[in-house]
């Protein structure tokens, strides 16, 4: 033994703006114009699926409410999710993929986790695949995708997100301690808009804000998470790469500034979040019979109710329907609701994917 650590090669693979890239790929009329995918401005809950960065340079971003979005961009050209396409177009990324590894973790239609600890080509860098990977993509595709690199799958995903779009960021294990303390609260993953604001409201704005805390006080004022960020925030992140993942349940949830009080205000919102969970689902290509809807309180007790359906869904409109019906027959009386959730389970997972697969979730309630 000679004392030599050995590191695991990540590679993170985020395609960028993907949908919208597919469309002004196809649509030359698209190009250089902000274009927004999903849904319609005209159209009650209608969210955005994704948006190209000519329509993010005007505040537009995934999963905001489409009449926001045109209220931001004026100029926008809305158009319908083409999920075959994306589908088709994910298939050959994932080729790609699989002529330098089969150890793949895929999160979406458009990124995905690598590991080339041990690559088929024997190429040995980590960085000189994932530029061999972008070239393909290119070159094959007339796409771009942003990549990062690192020792685990945390901080790899970080590196993914800078320089976009089209970047290449790798982040050394020398590296991670020091790159870790000066990222904002906010940029690290899993880690939301009011977990962020409650960190922030106790004076810990940056990484090394929160490695003043003991894992000890981590876990007394954010829950389970709490455990998770202290290592985090120290580069730890001992999670695999999981080819073949099975997922449990899928679901997207939102806190609110002020409590919601009328079922026609919390339908309204149940639409939006039924709409994000359908795009998502499409992205994954799962369907599920159980709907779930979670409610927070106002004095933070939590509650779920779910309706299990004859047949397979992730149509938005099969999901909408049921939520409205799980609605109707929850007592909310006097109740003030400051969070809700719409979430999908007891999937029939496709054939391709039930071979060696390991228990997992996407997002559990």
């Amino acid at each position: 033994m000679n004392g030599e650590v050995t590191y695991r090669k990540i590679i993170h693979i985020d395609m960028d703006a993907f949908y919208a890239s597919v469309e002004q790929r196809d649509f030359p009329e698209y190009r250089g114009r902000p274009l927004i995918v999903g849904g319609s401005p005209e159209g009650r809950g209608g969210v955005v699926a994704t948006a190209s960065y000519e329509a993010r340079k005007f505040g537009v971003r995934s999963a905001m409410p489409s009449k926001t979005a045109q209220r931001l961009c004026p100029g926008a050209i809305f158009v319908f999710p083409r999920f075959d396409a994306y589908k088709a177009v994910s298939k050959h990324i994932h080729e790609i993929f699989h002529r330098y590894t089969d150890v793949i973790e895929p999160l979406s239609l458009d990124e995905a986790y690598l590991d080339v600890t041990t690559d088929k080509q024997a190429i040995g860098s980590a960085m000189e695949i994932a530029k061999f990977i972008k070239q393909a993509i290119k070159e094959e595709l007339q796409l771009t995708a942003s990549a990062g690199i690192s020792v685990n799958k945390f901080v790899a995903k970080i590196a993914s997100d800078m320089g976009k779009p089209n970047g290449l960021t790798f982040i050394g294990p020398s590296k991670i301690e020091a790159f870790m303390e000066k990222l904002a609260v906010e940029k690290f993953h899993g880690v939301g808009k009011v977990t962020a604001a409650k960190m922030k409201a106790m004076g810990l704005h940056t990484g090394a804000d929160l490695r003043k805390l003991s894992e000890a006080e981590m876990t007394q004022h954010f829950g389970k998470p709490g455990k998770f960020y202290y290592q985090i925030v120290r580069g730890i992140d001992d999670r695999p790469v999981q080819p073949g993942r099975e997922t449990k349940s899928v679901s997207v949830e939102d806190t609110y500034q002020e409590d919601l009080i009328s079922k026609e205000t919390m339908l309204d919102e149940l639409e939006i979040l039924s709409e994000r969970l359908a795009i998502r689902l499409q992205r994954t290509g799962l369907k599920g019979r159980t709907v779930t809807v979670k409610f927070k309180f106002h004095d933070f007790t939590i509650i779920t109710r779910s309706y299990s359906l004859s047949e397979l869904t992730n149509d938005k409109t099969g999901i909408i329907n049921t939520v409205k019906t799980i609605l109707d027959k929850t007592d909310l009386t006097g109740k003030k609701i400051r969070l809700l959730g719409v979430g999908l389970s007891n999937f029939e997972i496709p054939a391709d994917r039930k071979k060696g697969t390991i228990k997992g979730q996407l997002k559990l309630f």
